[in-house]
């Protein structure tokens, strides 16, 4: 090597050790320098793969060995390091310089990139990476879970040598639809993510509307022109709204596209009347209207038996809690219009109490925008359009949707919106797409734009709290170590507490714990259970550094009281009362922390700023809170209530029904009724559950606090307000939340842009194109279809907690596709029953008991009555680890469909005889 080759290689230092990973060229590292010097260099790289290479780079240009240069470029165009090779062969790296600004977008953006791919879905479409690399991040992905494998994907990225990586990563992320990250991939990125550099700890804009777009703009309502879905029943149509029902009252299939509270649902039932109504007495109509939600579909109930409760048209509902204990095709037979969710629809047609979909002759899909890859809308027309393109002769249903919003996918332009929504309008089989055109002067006396505003809030400086529990959590740490490395069963590493990294990092520990296995059983099964009950009570704290984050310390140390609480309540071992010492002995600190005036959250600050200063301005003013988690919003309520400026506001809660934590139907609708009302609630603090479809009338002020989705949650949000100078702000400490707002601002705007087009397209080009994508995904659907014959294998299933033996897959039965028991009578004896808090129906199965492991009282699932059998025991998967009899090797499942081996359907017959 010359002096002018060692010279020129001392420029190239920034590009080769921005590259190279140097575990990558083993072989030549190994030949040519020390194994001490080799073990540093690799010792580093699992600290930094930049400073390992910085090593390596230092020892390099030291080397005298003859042919060592030579050796080096040899093995780099071995490994695949093609760029790097090219460029010091030519002394040119103006190809390697050009890949810089693309890799600075990709560093701007990575929290986006993260958060939201799913690395082993791409990696086939990423030619660019090298084969060790995609090995890499496969794994990852398998052990870590998609953030972490997309993190190592990224880093990769990072150091990528070729030119053509940024343009197959964009790729890809079109093709598999990741919208949030496509966006930010587009020309106009940098304009993006630039908008929000500010340091100010309080900052404020707002975008007055511009010219309304009548496709889905979010709207309010004046006082003088309100026209309430509730007060409708023979109500004349505006002219806006008979041309939005035009196409549909034709025959056409449509997909309606309106601004939130511009009166969707009064649209549909005019042509649910006409379609009923212009039907003889030989070919009657039956009509199907299916809603997302249970909330929703009580609502829509009330208001179609309210419309037609005068005429002979019959309207009946079917949910979760009576199908399966009503005579469904009856149901369907004796009336004539049917509310129903979809997968109750689903379940009816797979069970065979719906025949088929030919049963109706009108399908109404509210929120049709939800008609995307494995929604029970999609699965429900995947039937529709086997119905339609069967080789046997069928009728089949005409079918409408309604949507303030139809979305733009992952599309990074006009076309690719274009394309996104074309790919709806197939799913749904729609020829077309319904918005207001010649009316738009009429739909805006009625509706305009609420204003939008982001409000950046400072964050604590100081946080007591969070250092106390920090301390606690590595010492709980140090103790789960000190029974097992758990460093080993996870490979997220500086995992930050308080985060969901650190939620994901306990995931991961649980699940290794859960296929973990050592030479002494009973030691394996004392170490799992322990290492459970330590991650248990980790995330319980990881919690509550969240919940103090986003509300008061006080509202953080009721939640881990609460926890504390149901622990003493429970089995109670010396692993838990140890770890309850450990709590109680900071309590009195904490207690000093919570009492001090000076450790207010600034965001709760700013909160109470913008409360205060509105309904100062305008006394009726009615308030949502939309927030991430049911512990957050239990949380701002309380602190809403104690708050001397605040509590005549009275607050409400809005949650979702799932789970014990959630609200029961009638308890939804107190609520809501009691917030319609002057007298009663004046803000309501609620989760996702009122982000689109409940009709929440009257309100004037939709905050976001820390609540940013995508591009349909962000219009069906903002469309809650629906009263006169309406507001809609997003309460933030996130410069990524305020980025992703303005991202959602600008696919807004495409996504009009792309409506316009497709309508502009000749009709029968259009339906040429509709028809074209849904034989694609057929051919695609039989090309992907999967063997679904699993083998004839036995597994015994194993507490996930305490791995005691619970049952054999062979003793496991289903109940109508969905519910899984154990018909083994001695099954009994390894678990014990409790009351359950609420013993609701889910189809025919009545719930009785919660069902817990005897030995360590994991939940286990329910007990449950399936007529005439009582008590039957019916598990979750998710509660056990699946040991191969044969081989012993465990394996983990999530949902009952995984399964490696197959479940005979429940005979009541073969029951009674295991129970004999």
């Amino acid at each position: 090597m010359t002096e002018v080759d060692r010279e020129n290689l001392k420029q190239w230092e920034s590009y080769i050790t921005g590259i190279l990973r140097p575990s990558y060229i083993h072989a030549f590292l190994v030949d040519f320098l020390p194994q001490v010097k080799v073990e540093e260099i690799l010792s580093l790289e699992v600290k930094s793969c930049t400073s390992s290479a910085e090593r390596f780079f230092d020892y390099l240009i030291r080397l005298e060995q003859v042919g060592w240069y030579r050796a080096f470029l040899d093995q780099l165009g071995a490994v695949g390091y093609t760029g790097l090779l090219n460029a010091m062969e030519n002394a040119d790296f103006s190809e390697i310089e050009k890949l810089r600004e693309c890799k600075n977008l990709l560093n701007r953006i990575s929290p986006t990139i993260v958060s939201n791919i799913k690395p082993n879905e791409i990696l086939n479409l990423m030619k660019c990476l090298l084969p060790r690399e995609d090995e890499e991040i496969r794994k990852v992905s398998e052990s870590k879970g998609d953030t972490a494998g997309a993190e190592k994907f990224l880093e990769c990225l990072q150091r990528s040598d070729q030119p053509q990586f940024f343009k197959e990563f964009k790729l890809a992320v079109e093709r598999y639809n990741y919208d949030a990250v496509s966006n930010l991939l587009s020309s106009d990125a940098d304009d993006l993510s630039d908008c929000s550099g500010t340091k100010e700890s309080v900052m404020q804009y707002s975008e007055q509307p511009d010219d309304m777009d009548t496709y889905s703009a979010p709207i309010i309502q004046t006082p003088n022109s309100q026209q309430n879905s509730n007060d409708f029943k023979r109500m004349e149509l505006r002219a806006y709204q008979e041309e939005l029902a035009e196409s549909a009252v034709d025959g056409d299939n449509t997909i309606i596209c309106a601004p939130t509270g511009s009166g969707k649902t009064i649209v549909a039932l005019h042509i649910v009347e006409r379609h009923l109504m212009e039907r003889t007495d030989q070919d009657k109509g039956k009509v199907g209207f299916l809603a997302t939600t249970v909330p929703v579909f009580q609502q829509q109930l009330e208001l179609f038996k309210k419309h037609f409760e005068m005429t002979n048209f019959k309207v009946y509902g079917i949910c979760g809690d009576v199908a399966g204990s009503c005579p469904v095709e009856m149901f369907i037979e004796r009336n004539d219009i049917i509310i129903l969710t979809p997968q109750i629809l689903l379940n009816c047609l797979e069970v065979g109490h719906i025949s088929s979909l030919s049963a109706f002759t009108l399908l109404i899909f509210d929120e049709c925008h939800n008609t995307t890859k494995n929604h029970p809308y999609n699965v429900l027309m995947r039937k529709y359009r086997d119905l339609k393109l069967g080789h046997v002769a069928s009728a089949f249903p005409q079918i409408v949707g309604l949507t303030a919003s139809i979305g733009v996918g992952d599309a990074g332009s006009v076309k690719d919106a274009m394309g996104y929504i074309l790919q709806i309008c197939a799913n749904l089989d729609a020829e077309n797409i319904s918005t207001v055109k010649k009316n738009v002067e009429e739909l805006k006396e009625y509706v305009y734009s609420a204003i939008k505003e982001t409000k950046k809030a400072a964050v604590r400086t100081n946080n007591p709290f969070a250092d106390i529990i920090r301390q606690i959590m590595v010492q709980v740490e140090g103790m789960a170590k000190s029974i097992y490395n758990i460093d080993n069963l996870s490979n997220i590493k500086n995992q930050n507490r308080g985060s969901q990294k650190y939620e994901q990092w306990i995931i991961e520990v649980q699940k290794k714990c859960k296929v973990l296995q050592m030479k002494d059983m009973e030691e394996e099964r004392r170490t799992c259970r322990a290492l459970f009950t330590y991650t248990e009570h980790l995330r319980k704290y990881n919690d509550a550094l969240i919940i103090n984050d986003d509300a008061r310390t006080k509202d953080a140390v009721k939640y881990l009281k609460s926890f504390f609480n149901n622990v003493k309540g429970g089995g109670y071992d010396e692993t838990e009362q140890t770890l309850t010492v450990l709590f109680e002995a900071k309590e009195e600190q904490i207690r000093r922390i919570e009492a001090d005036p000076t450790n207010e959250n600034p965001k709760l600050t700013e909160v109470r700023k913008i409360l205060t200063e509105e309904y100062q301005q305008n006394p009726m003013t009615k308030a949502i809170m939309f927030v991430r988690t049911r512990a957050l919003a239990d949380a701002l309520k309380n602190w809403l209530n104690e708050s001397e400026m605040l509590s005549f506001l009275q607050p409400g809660l809005l949650l979702g029904r799932a789970k014990s934590t959630g609200m029961t139907l009638p308890s939804q609708k107190e609520v809501l009724t009691s917030f319609k009302n002057d007298s009663g609630n004046k803000i309501l603090v609620a989760t996702s559950v009122a982000d689109e479809g409940i009709d929440i009338a009257k309100c004037n002020l939709v905050l976001l606090y820390e609540y940013v989705g995508n591009v349909i949650k962000m219009i069906q949000t903002r469309g809650r307000g629906r009263a006169q100078n309406s507001k809609c702000i997003l309460v933030t400490s996130k410069e990524d939340q305020i980025d992703k707002e303005m991202v959602n601002s600008a696919q807004e705007t495409m996504m009009y842009r792309a409506i316009k087009d497709l309508q502009q397209l000749d009709r029968t080009v259009f339906i040429t194109k509709k028809n074209t994508i849904q034989a694609g995904d057929k051919i695609m659907e039989l090309k992907n279809k999967e063997n679904t014959d699993k083998a004839a294998e036995s597994y015994k299933l194993l507490c996930a907690k305490c791995k005691i033996y619970a049952c054999y897959s062979d003793d496991i039965r289903k109940i109508e596709g969905a519910h899984h028991v154990v018909i083994d009578k001695s099954f009994s004896t390894r678990y014990q029953t409790l009351p359950h808090k609420n013993p609701v129906q889910i189809g025919s199965m009545q719930k009785k008991g919660k069902l817990h492991c005897k030995d360590c009282s994991h939940n286990w699932g329910i007990t449950a009555n399936f007529n005439p059998f009582k008590d039957l025991p019916v598990i979750k998967c998710d509660s056990f680890v699946f040991h191969h009899v044969s081989s012993g090797s465990p394996q983990i499942v999530k949902k009952w469909k995984d399964v490696p081996f197959s479940i005979k359907t429940f005979d009541s017959a073969e029951f009674c005889q295991e129970t004999v």
